[in-house]
């Protein structure tokens, strides 16, 4: 299985395991969970606004980094949603609007999240979120999802103005460990995401729960999976 790929041994020279990072949205946090309010407030188009929206929010943090164009990723997700409406011919009004933002601070934790961070903390290792979120948008989600004493850091790209997969992001992680890139672990459900964290350097496990195919971009995450539970596997936790 291609979770096998992998494993870190946490007691060889150079591959100390000093903490596990982990992407936030589509990772953590189910949001493609929206859905079921935009069928709502539009029926029949819920999950195509779903998909669009999501979809608009990661270019828009793109562009935004490449044009050195920074404004929170709340900004960027409520823009998103404005043009993925638009480009549906949804008629969005303003309570329905600050409904679909209101979803996005209070996310559904995927259910094999919860345990498996609960696991890795008994197992005494050190956790964060590095995210583009803002961190008030993390905080409520982390809130709301039951989580906010799992975490060390919570990390957000808010802290530099720029998105992943700038470096300036994923160099987060190694200023909060204080630690080499190669003794942390970044997990992401975005192959995108893994894959450029893996050129930075991070040893790192994709969480593919879509059972996407890889990204041609000549690298490949350390580890891959289609749930958190192969996770410890890799880490060699049994």
């Amino acid at each position: 299985m291609a979770g096998n790929r992998s494993a870190v041994d946490r007691d060889a020279p150079g591959h100390r395991l000093s903490g596990i990072l982990f992407d936030a949205y589509g990772t953590l946090f189910d949001v493609y969970s929206l859905g079921s309010l935009a069928e709502e407030l539009f029926p029949r188009h819920g999950a195509a606004l779903a998909t669009l929206w999501r979809e608009k929010q990661i270019d828009y943090s793109r562009l935004r980094t490449l044009c050195d164009r920074y404004v929170d990723f709340l900004t960027i997700t409520k823009d998103a949603l404005l043009h993925s409406c638009a480009r549906l011919r949804l008629d969005l009004s303003e309570e329905k609007c600050q409904r679909l933002l209101g979803e996005y601070v209070r996310l559904p934790a995927y259910p094999d999240v919860l345990p498996a961070l609960q696991r890795l903390r008994a197992h005494g290792i050190p956790l964060a979120i590095l995210s583009n979120g803002s961190p008030e948008m993390l905080g409520s989600a982390i809130a709301y999802a039951g989580m906010s004493e799992l975490f060390t850091y919570i990390l957000s790209a808010d802290q530099v103005h720029k998105f992943k997969t700038a470096p300036e992001v994923y160099q987060l992680g190694i200023e909060a460990f204080d630690c080499p890139a190669g003794h942390l672990v970044f997990v992401s459900s975005n192959g995108w995401d893994a894959c450029c964290a893996t050129w930075f350097g991070y040893r790192t496990f994709w969480v593919n729960r879509a059972g996407d195919p890889v990204e041609r971009l000549g690298v490949l995450p350390t580890g891959e999976a289609r749930n958190m539970n192969d996770l410890f596997g890799f880490l060699g936790l049994g």
